[in-house]
This record gives C-alpha cells, sequence and structure tokens, in this order.
C-alpha cells in the first residue's frame, strides 16, 4: 500500500508538460469551430444578399414612379408589369430557393406580390429604417415566411405630399445560404481534423527529444558505482537541470566528507578496542596457563580476575564513549527536540552521581551555584536533556581523571546578572593541557601528552559536538596562573562552556 501510494503520488514531468501544450490546443479548437462557423455565415450570405439588392433595386426602379403617386389598388397593366419583372430578376427553380416579392404602396396597400411577407417594423428580426445599407439604401433582416426562415431585403421609397413610404421586399429561403456555409466550414475543418493529430504527434516527439537529456542523466547516474561518489559531468546538461546537478555533487561531495569522516572513526574506534580487549585475552590466557601447571593460587587467580575487571571496566567506558559519540552525531543533522532544562538541577544530579568515583580516588568533587531552593530562571535552557546530560557527564569524568589523589574538581553553573548567557565551569586541580594543544584536545581519539591516564580520548569531542548543537561556545584555560620549576603547582584545566540568549528561556513574568 505505502509504494502505490507513492507511486500515486509521483508525477510525470513529461505528461504535466503535455497536457499544458495540448489543453489550450484542445480548448481553443471547439472555439475555432464556433467562430469558423460564424465567418462561413457571413461569408455566404454576402453574395446572396447582393443578388437580393439588386433585384429589390430593379423592382423599386420599374415601379418607383406608379407605386408611389397610387392612391388604391394596383391597376393591372402595374401588376403584370412587376409580376414579369420580378419573374424575369428571380428564378428559384434553379437552385431549390423559394424567392417571394412584395410591393406596396404609399398607403400601405399591396401592389404585388406576396401578401404574407411581415413589415419591416412588424418582424421579430426588425431593423431600424435609420440603419445602415448595404447597397443603394437596401437594407436586410433574417424573417419568417410561414414556419421557413427567409432572408428579406427591403427598400422605403419615399412618398409625395406628405405620404407614407412606399416598401419593395424580396425575401429568399436559407437553403443555398446554408449549402454555401456547409461547404466553406467543410473546406476548413476538414484539414484541421488532419492537422490536429499531427500536431499532437509533433508535440510528442518535439517533448519526448526536449526531455531526452534527462534520460541520458538518469542512465548516467544508474551506471555508477555505489561507492563513486564523485562529481557528475555537467556536460550535455540542459541549462535548466544544470542548478540540480550542482545542488547533487554538492550533496555528493559533503556525502563524501562525511562517509570518510565515519571511516576515520570507525578505524580509529577499532584500534582502540584493541588495547582492553587483547588484555581480557591475555589475562584470560595467563589464568588459564596458571591453572593447567597446577600454580592457581588464590591471589595470583584473584590479580588475574581484577586484571579482566580493568579490562572489561575499560572497554565498557570505550563503547559507552562510541555510543554517546553516535548520539551527537546523528543529532548534528536533525533538528533538537528542544524542552526546558534546568541545567543547575542537571549539574547536581551528575555530580551526585560522580560521588562514589571521587571518594574511590580521593578527590574532592564539589558544585557550586543555584541549588534547589532557588533556581534562577536564567539558568533554564531550551535544550535536548539528554546530550546536555552527556556533555556534563563527560566534563566531570575528564576532570577526575586527570586530577590526582588529593585533589580537587569543582563543577560550578554560575548565572549571568545581564541575561545574556548561562555559563556552565568545570575546574580541577590537575596537570592542565598546554596552550599548544588546547584545539587537538577536541578531536577524537586525541589524549595531551606526557599523560598516563587511561581514556578513550573521546570525552572532549562530544563536549564539542554537543556544545555545538546547542549554540554554545566552549574555552579551556588554566584554572591558576602557570609557574616555572619543579616545585610549581598544577595549573589545573578550567573549561567554560557559555549559552548564549538564545537558547535561555525568557524569565518567567509574575503574576
Amino acid at each position: 500500500m505505502p509504494d502505490r501510494l507513492r507511486r500515486h503520488e509521483q508525477r510525470s514531468l513529461f505528461g504535466e508538460i503535455l497536457d499544458w501544450m495540448l489543453a489550450p490546443l484542445l480548448l481553443l479548437w471547439p472555439m475555432s469551430l464556433g467562430l469558423t462557423w460564424l465567418v462561413a455565415q457571413g461569408i455566404a450570405n454576402r453574395p446572396y444578399d447582393r443578388e437580393l439588392a439588386e433585384a429589390v433595386l430593379a423592382l423599386a426602379g420599374q415601379a418607383s414612379v406608379q407605386v408611389v403617386s397610387a392612391e388604391g389598388p394596383a391597376p393591372p397593366e402595374l401588376r403584370q408589369t412587376l409580376d414579369r419583372t420580378a419573374a424575369s430578376l428571380l428564378r428559384s427553380e434553379e437552385d431549390g430557393d423559394n424567392v417571394y416579392f412584395q410591393v406596396l404602396g404609399a398607403r400601405g396597400q399591396l401592389m404585388a406580390g406576396d401578401a404574407r411577407l411581415n413589415l419591416p417594423d412588424n418582424s421579430p428580426f426588425a431593423e431600424s429604417r435609420r440603419g445602415p445599407s448595404d447597397l443603394g439604401g437596401v437594407r436586410f433582416r433574417d424573417d419568417f415566411m410561414g414556419d421557413e426562415p427567409v432572408r428579406v431585403a427591403w427598400l422605403a421609397l419615399p412618398g409625395g405630399g406628405g405620404e407614407g413610404d412606399a416598401l419593395v421586399q424580396v425575401a429568399e429561403t436559407l437553403g443555398k445560404r446554408s449549402r454555401l456555409a456547409t461547404e466553406i466550414i467543410k473546406g476548413v475543418l476538414l484539414p484541421q481534423f488532419v492537422i490536429l493529430p499531427v500536431a499532437v504527434l509533433l508535440v510528442w516527439l518535439a517533448l519526448a527529444r526536449g526531455i531526452r537529456p534527462l534520460a541520458d542523466l538518469q542512465q548516467r547516474i544508474r551506471r555508477r558505482d555505489s561507492t563513486d561518489l564523485s562529481p557528475i559531468e555537467v556536460g550535455g546538461v540542459p541549462d535548466e537541470v544544470a542548478p540540480l546537478v550542482g545542488a547533487i555533487n554538492d550533496l555528493l561531495q559533503r556525502l563524501d566528507q562525511t562517509i570518510a569522516a565515519q571511516r576515520h572513526f570507525l578505524a580509529d574506534a577499532a584500534h582502540q578496542l584493541k588495547t582492553p580487549l587483547a588484555g581480557l585475552r591475555m589475562q584470560a590466557e595467563l589464568a588459564a596457563r596458571e591453572i593447567e601447571a597446577g600454580r592457581g593460587d588464590t591471589a595470583t587467580m584473584r590479580h588475574s580476575l581484577e586484571q579482566i575487571a580493568v579490562s572489561t571496566q575499560r572497554a565498557a567506558h570505550m563503547v559507552n564513549q562510541l555510543l554517546a559519540m553516535a548520539r551527537a552525531d546523528a543529532a548534528s543533522g536533525q533538528v533538537l527536540q528542544q524542552q526546558p532544562v534546568d541545567l543547575a538541577a542537571l549539574v547536581r544530579s551528575v555530580v551526585r552521581d560522580f560521588v562514589a568515583k571521587a571518594m574511590d580516588r580521593r578527590i574532592d568533587l564539589g558544585y557550586e551555584g543555584p541549588d534547589d531552593e532557588a533556581a534562577p530562571a536564567s539558568v533554564t535552557l531550551q535544550g535536548e536533556p539528554v546530550l546536555l546530560g552527556e556533555l556534563v557527564r563527560n566534563l566531570v569524568d575528564n576532570a577526575l581523571q586527570y586530577t590526582p589523589a588529593g585533589g580537587t574538581v569543582t563543577a560550578r553553573v554560575v548565572p549571568d546578572p545581564f541575561g545574556q548567557v548561562v555559563v556552565l565551569q568545570v575546574e580541577d586541580t590537575g596537570p592542565g593541557i598546554p596552550p599548544a594543544e588546547r584545539d587537538a584536545v577536541f578531536r577524537p581519539f586525541y589524549r595531551a601528552l606526557g599523560t598516563q591516564v587511561d581514556g578513550s580520548g573521546l570525552g572532549l569531542a562530544i563536549v564539542h559536538e554537543i556544545a555545538q548543537r546547542h549554540g554554545a561556545s566552549i574555552t579551556l584555560a588554566d584554572a591558576r596562573p602557570r609557574h616555572a620549576g619543579p616545585a610549581a603547582p598544577s595549573p589545573g584545566a578550567l573549561f567554560t562552556v557559555r549559552f548564549p540568549l538564545a537558547a535561555a528561556l525568557p524569565p518567567a513574568s509574575s503574576a
């Protein structure tokens, strides 16, 4: 189901571009059909309207004087003359359309023709007499002859003596106009039925050719070995895809650096684990030889077991440090799940956990800072509690490791009166760290020269990584001034971690 949903969510770039290219074409095509029909109707009407106009003008010229001056029904001679003129001008049998004419006198009496034709003012498609004319004052309208649609051309002849206008009308059915319009539409649309599929095919081919470099790039990436993290060649890549290839190359470079760092870390970790594991194996083999030789007395066995316990403790400490380093590295690629953390309470808890170890080494371990009753809001951070606990734990453990018996280790939380930073300090009375080595001690598996202390070399690297994740700065200085001479006291080490105001909660407002 998830794979099916994932496939459903994926979109085809080819299909999407094709849709956006063809959708307007398919939308415009019906609009083109409608516009073509309207244009074809206009083209088909124009020559036939001219013929009707000529017929109206001919009839009007034949009967203009008699029609205008007539006061009663048309004389038989005039009616016959008009009928012969109309018959000679209007030949409806040739094209299958019916043609009608009408001549009205100035008083509205029928002089000749068909009385069924509507007057212009009574027509459902009547035009104003003052409207524009096409030919010689002849005007046109669409009307009905019974139930049959017709095209009517008419001309008003001005009357004399204050009388009304005489009227000449010629009407024709629309058969030949429809046939001509149909022929025009066929001539225009039939090629479109051929052109449209060809256009779609050409768009398809052009789009397929346009995105072919993407398919080539995909094949180049697929043919790569899983260990090949070299940059992808930009040659042959379209300009629009070049930024994407550049981003992939940047990712490959960072991934290569990360994998190289992980390989280096794993190699160092394997090397560091060899020592306690080799000690375990050696002590176990010695104990086995003593037993086989019959010299397995209680004191010898106790010594071997103590050495095995020490080696086991070293291996466990190394594993714990490696896990802490892995957690810090994993958090470096994620957004911290921040929550309020009371730094003073966290430091007090860590100090209590190390009291037993400090007593075994005869070291005075103490805490300075706000107590439980009056913890100011300025020591409450927004951070990840587990990582902050690892930071404090490694600083205290590092101080206990390097402080000789009879020494002092102090964990200190200093509230800032100006509200700019929250300060954590861990101070010891050990040998200190020379200034030349202070940057190097924060690298994994590095241990200060001249010391005989067993350690993994990961504690301060973990501290540095977690401090960076919380936007904090860490500094290393001498706890006291250095003095020359063999009897000079040890300068000790003072680690100071400053958490900026951005990582601190705003002071709680009083209700």
